[in-house]
């Protein structure tokens, strides 16, 4: 995998798993003093929530959150039989250069959003790029910290592929919330197995995809579930951006957009060509797959 920014590629160096110790002590919280391990053992029926006054603003969201996540029920988990068949990336999976790549390129994305959440578009230079499987393990990567949680969202309306990914049998997804006013988004997001990671599917209407994602609903959501949830991290995955235009319109009501690159299948012109359709300012530039 490599990197394009302004004009370049810059590529993403293996390292040796020792070299992401310190990083997975402070985002998969690895590493716990023995006062905070002690208080992990307390029944929380009998804590008190903290006051603002106490811990800072925001300070009780950000407890009560914490709670909920670990109360996530995960009413199937994928084995990591199931993982490596589908070619996702867990903390103790053996490619551990696989999975360093993936934590490198979320160090990468916390370091430009300055440690907040925020909403990415992922899409592909051109078809068969592999930006599902990029999009569902840089997901998987941010749901490794157990004090955060990762939503991806199916927006490739022409080929959804994520559910069958997971092996979902999903029966309503994005596109029958966005129908609907009255419908409740609680229909539409699936647990996938993976510990803190959920997935909404694209839904059972994928015609005129445009004309989903360019409503006024489409953005009231996006900016709705990034504030409600300030530890999600979220991953749309998106048709080809030279196939269509909904990468482009997804990146309007986004904070980031990412190209994923075939290694070998397409010019550097072309690649450059699909990076300038993005706003520059929005673009965090460019990963090779393969």
């Amino acid at each position: 995998m490599a990197d394009y920014k302004n004009g370049r590629y810059d590529s993403v160096q293996g390292v040796e798993e020792g070299a992401f110790d310190e990083e997975r002590r402070e985002l998969d919280g690895e590493q716990q003093s023995p006062q905070n391990s002690s208080r992990a053992l307390r029944d929380d029926s009998r804590m008190l929530v903290p006051s603002s006054l106490e811990m800072g603003p925001g300070a009780v969201d950000r407890y009560v959150i914490s709670k909920q996540i670990v109360k996530m029920q995960e009413p199937r988990k994928l084995t990591s039989d199931d993982l490596d068949e589908r070619r996702i990336v867990y903390p103790q999976s053996a490619n551990r250069d696989l999975v360093n790549r993936f934590r490198h390129l979320r160090t990468k994305l916390l370091e430009v959003s300055g440690g907040n959440n925020f909403t990415l578009v992922v899409s592909g230079a051109m078809e068969g790029a592999g930006t599902s499987f990029m999009a569902l393990n840089l997901a998987a990567a941010f749901a490794f910290d157990q004090s955060k949680t990762a939503l991806i969202i199916d927006c490739n309306l022409r080929n959804p592929t994520l559910h069958s990914q997971l092996d979902l049998a999903a029966e309503s997804g994005l596109t029958d919330f966005l129908e609907d006013s009255d419908y409740d988004i609680g229909k539409i997001i699936y647990p996938t197995g993976i510990p803190r990671l959920r997935l909404i599917p694209a839904g059972s209407q994928r015609e005129d995809a445009a004309e989903f994602f360019t409503s006024f609903r489409m953005k009231q959501f996006l900016q709705a579930i990034r504030r409600r949830y300030p530890d999600r991290f979220i991953v749309l995955d998106t048709a080809p951006i030279s196939d269509s235009p909904d990468a482009r319109i997804l990146g309007e009501l986004c904070d980031y957009s990412m190209l994923v690159v075939p290694h070998g299948r397409i010019t550097a012109s072309a690649a450059e060509s699909a990076a300038r359709a993005f706003d520059p300012d929005k673009f965090v530039g460019a990963v090779i797959n393969g």
